[in-house]
């Protein structure tokens, strides 16, 4: 799947987006495309399948086709038709080529595992604001494993080379990997990925505390969907551990669940405006992150209902939104959204437990802090968070960093502060494309 991304004239990149401000409470059926998270993992175990396989419902941005791309360097098939995602697996992981990761965090971390059950050698790059995410954990452990590892660039970062002898763990190297997981969970699933194709039982261990812990049981349960023997072994104190057995995983369908974590800017906007806003297929039982939002929302002051249509948020509006002091650590991807929460909100809010977000598509605790500031806010960067006090904010225009959960972090505040202009809204195509397209028809009432 190698065709450029269609453009799409709303969110023209380069350009300042004026936010709109809601004229009054918002009033909308919101549906929202398939999770960035289980696309990935989907077609990364789809690629290592023992037969065809088709997902159904699965996200269609940058992050998901530069997976594609990458999938298909290294020999797999991933072709759309008739709105699924149709993949032919890889006989064999085929070296030599270039994978270009973008600012997608897992293809950086999740890809090279595979490369380095490849005989000969695979080269990553990506964007410019890539080469400052993490990446030596996962690369120490393949090296550990016997695969070969040449830096292009700084060392642990971006542009890399990954070789291999066409096996992996190489005989005499250890089949017990363990891999620091602290700065992000996705060097442990890059692991566990790739786990099936290796030879002899694997045994996969944290070597230290696990942020974002439901992406890692996401991981698992989409291994053992598939078929693949999982085990959890018993660990020390602040550490996990699980066996994997070899074999391919199982063809067939694979269905996406919507994606969760980008729902929460428009439930964000029914609580800030005092309106109702509802997500359809809203999973009653789900590994995703964005979960979490049915519990944050009712702490800031919202009613929130499941049932099994899907998800209904009605807000209190921003006079009635309660700050709310949380730990974050396991669902860190949402503290833009929160934050944005958090400056329009009545009382103070701390959020914490979530320093590894110094290494996602920017700094985000310290990208927060600087933006909140510039609309007039009040907001102290901590060790592993945020503290935000109420302060009247004024329009201001705001960068977002090539980070998509930046920009919408300055949509969610648009709603309520004239004068909110935001950078490169296009940034926002790279898990939610069309966002400006369904933002506006949120305000309008409208189905999505």
């Amino acid at each position: 799947m190698t065709e450029a991304p269609p453009s799409s004239p709303d969110d023209a990149s380069g350009t300042w987006w004026p936010a709109p401000v809601s004229p009054g409470p918002v009033d909308a059926c919101v549906p929202v495309p398939g999770s960035k998270s289980q696309t990935n993992r989907a077609l990364i175990l789809a690629a290592l399948a023992d037969g065809p396989v088709t997902l159904r419902g699965a996200l269609d941005a940058r992050d998901t086709r530069l997976m594609a791309d990458g999938l298909h360097t290294l020999g797999a098939c991933v072709e759309r038709s008739d709105g699924a995602l149709r993949v032919t697996p890889l006989d064999r992981v085929r070296p030599g080529g270039l994978i270009d990761c973008g600012l997608a965090g897992t293809v950086l971390r999740f890809l090279p595992p595979l490369a380095a059950l490849a005989r000969g050698e695979t080269t990553f790059t990506g964007d410019e604001a890539a080469r400052a995410r993490p990446v030596r954990p996962v690369l120490d452990a393949l090296e550990q494993a016997g695969a070969s590892v040449s830096y292009l660039g700084e060392p642990g970062f971006l542009p890399f080379r990954v070789g291999g002898s066409g096996v992996l763990p190489v005989p005499g190297a250890p089949h017990d990997l363990a891999v620091d997981a602290q700065a992000s969970s996705q060097f442990l699933s890059a692991l566990l990925l790739a786990a099936p194709l290796m030879s002899g039982p694997v045994t996969v261990r944290s070597a230290g505390r696990i942020v974002s812990a439901p992406h890692i049981a996401m991981t698992v349960a989409a291994l053992r969907d598939r078929g693949v023997p999982v085990s959890e072994l018993p660990g020390d104190t602040g550490t996990r551990a699980w066996r994997i057995r070899p074999g391919r995983p199982r063809g067939g369908e694979i269905a996406i669940e919507p994606d969760l974590s980008n729902a929460g800017p428009f439930l964000a906007a029914a609580a800030l405006t005092g309106g109702r806003v509802r997500v359809p297929d809203w999973p009653r039982r789900t590994t995703q992150a964005g979960d979490a939002w049915r519990g944050l929302l009712a702490r800031m002051g919202a009613r929130v209902a499941l049932d099994g249509t899907g998800l209904t948020v009605e807000g209190p509006g921003a006079s009635g939104l309660r700050g709310v002091d949380v730990d974050l650590s396991d669902v860190g991807e949402l503290t833009p959204t929160l934050a944005a929460l958090a400056v329009c909100a009545a009382t103070p809010s701390r959020i914490s437990g979530v320093a590894h977000l110094r290494g996602h598509e920017t700094d985000r605790l310290a990208a927060l802090a600087r933006e909140i500031t510039r609309l007039g806010g009040d907001a102290t960067e901590l060790e592993d968070g945020l503290a935000i006090r109420p302060r009247p904010l004024h329009g201001a225009r705001v960068r977002t960093y090539a980070d998509h959960r930046m920009a919408t972090f300055a949509a969610v505040v648009g709603l309520r502060v004239p004068g909110v202009e935001v950078e490169d809204v296009a940034t926002t195509g790279k898990t939610l494309p069309g966002f400006t397209r369904l933002w506006a028809r949120m305000l309008g009432g409208g189905a999505g």
